[in-house]
């Protein structure tokens, strides 16, 4: 064994008190110096206290060692032994157990905080919920999609009695489609739940996922293939019967032009020709309705740019001005602020824009002032806005949903296809289309994307 501090300094110590002990007992034996007596003594109990001090340190050292551990601290320093060759295998152990608690420490902090980070940016809402009904909202998604601070599960009627009562109803491991009603329109959701146990406590964890544009696309999607299908039948269909009845149209005039005026024929022969007008006409409308739907199942494409909005704003005033003037309507546009732009394709965007603003004007065609306001602006979940708002008769909520189901109309010469196809360009652009009721009465329409 190579040089030990520890030994050497043990020797030194048990040398120097034996030397202070028999000091002692021949001062005891032999003189009277009570006052030398007495401050050997003193250096007795103050060299056994060093001794016991100086053999106990490797023992204090382990001590702390393990209180380091037990409190995961990885910024002691256990080098002091590594000097002595009776502990140094034992100092270097505990200086490697030491530097490794300290890289695992730092290792789980990165983790961590990687863990928050990936949980503060994922798009998805996350909430927990513990035993006692309190809500934590885990990350920025959340905090956007509840609008305000949610403390407890009584708040969740906040945004609807049916949204409330998914959320109590649903089970670990469930999943369900919500509608939350929310300041800045409603919302489909869907919403699935874990359960997990965290310091001794149950808690469930709940994702919510906005599938509003999903769901639309996939509507879409299914219209489009009903659409198809009934239109390629209906002219099938149709095409023979409008060219029959032309064909027996044609030829009943001209047996009527052959037949002397007072035969008794003639009078049938008019009520045949009349009929065959009134089947050749109809032929036609209906033929112009499976037209105007066709569209519907064209597949749009986008070509997405920058869009300034008070531009598209201005020529749109320029384009409907006629028939503004006509009804004597006052169209209003707001653009907050006024450089807001929006990635959407222009053509599309403006179309949309078109259907929505001339809806609004055939709403107020009994209105004797007639105003429609044309906005744009970011809402509080930093999406863009553009609503169209009107002073008409509004639309019935029970009403708002089916506006944009092809073939449903509620004007007397509507096809039903303006709002679907304002939806289906909505949906091309990732965005959403809602209706709301406006505070002074009539309609605001919304486009958010």
């Amino acid at each position: 064994m190579g040089y030990s501090r520890f030994n050497a300094g043990v020797a030194l110590r048990a040398a120097s008190l034996l030397v202070t002990l028999v000091l002692l007992a021949w001062m005891l034996v032999r003189t009277h110096w009570y006052v030398a007596i007495v401050l050997c003594f003193v250096a007795v109990l103050a060299q056994i206290a060093l001794f016991i001090q100086f053999v106990t340190q490797a023992g204090r050292e382990v001590a702390r060692f393990l209180d380091a551990v037990d409190f995961d601290d990885a910024a002691q320093s256990f080098s002091g032994l590594g000097g002595d060759g009776a502990y140094r295998e034992l100092g270097a152990a505990m200086a490697r157990v030491s530097e490794r608690l300290r890289a695992s420490r730092m290792e789980r902090e990165e983790q961590a905080r990687y863990l928050q980070a990936l949980v503060a940016h994922v798009p998805v809402a996350l909430i927990s919920v513990d035993q006692a009904g309190g809500v934590e909202l885990l990350n920025m998604a959340a905090r956007r999609l509840f609008e305000t601070t949610v403390r407890n599960t009584g708040q969740f009627a906040l945004y609807g009695v049916a949204f409330e009562a998914g959320m109590d109803s649903l089970g670990p491991g469930g999943t369900a489609v919500l509608k939350m009603d929310r300041a800045a329109g409603a919302m489909q959701l869907k919403v699935a739940a874990t359960d997990l146990a965290l310091g001794g406590k149950r808690r469930r964890l709940i994702s919510l996922q906005n599938i509003e544009s999903e769901m639309s696309a996939h509507e879409l999607a299914a219209w489009q293939t009903v659409i198809r299908v009934l239109a390629h039948e209906m002219m099938n269909s149709l095409t023979p019967i409008s060219s029959l009845a032309a064909t027996a149209h044609t030829l009943t005039c001209e047996a009527l032009e052959l037949m002397p005026p007072d035969s008794p024929a003639a009078s049938k022969l008019l009520d045949a020709v009349s009929a065959l007008d009134a089947v050749a006409r109809r032929s036609e409308g209906l033929r112009q309705f499976v037209q105007n739907h066709r569209r519907l199942t064209k597949r749009l494409e986008a070509r997405i740019e920058m869009v300034r909005l008070s531009r598209s704003f201005a020529e749109l005033r320029r384009l409907l001005e006629g028939d503004l003037a006509a009804r004597d309507i006052l169209l209003t546009t707001v653009v907050e602020p006024e450089t807001l732009e929006v990635p959407a394709d222009p053509e599309l965007l403006d179309q949309a824009l078109i259907n929505l603003v001339r809806n609004a004007i055939e709403a107020l065609c009994e209105e004797p002032a007639g105003r429609i306001v044309l906005s744009a602006r970011r809402g509080p979940d930093g999406r863009v806005v553009i609503a169209v708002a009107d002073n008409g008769p509004g639309i019935a909520p029970e009403r708002r949903e089916k506006v944009f189901v092809p073939f449903f109309t509620t004007k007397r010469q509507g096809s039903g296809v303006g709002l679907t196809l304002v939806r289906q360009i909505a949906t091309v652009h990732g965005a959403t289309v809602d209706i709301s009721a406006a505070a002074a009465g009539g309609a605001i329409i919304s486009l958010r994307f």
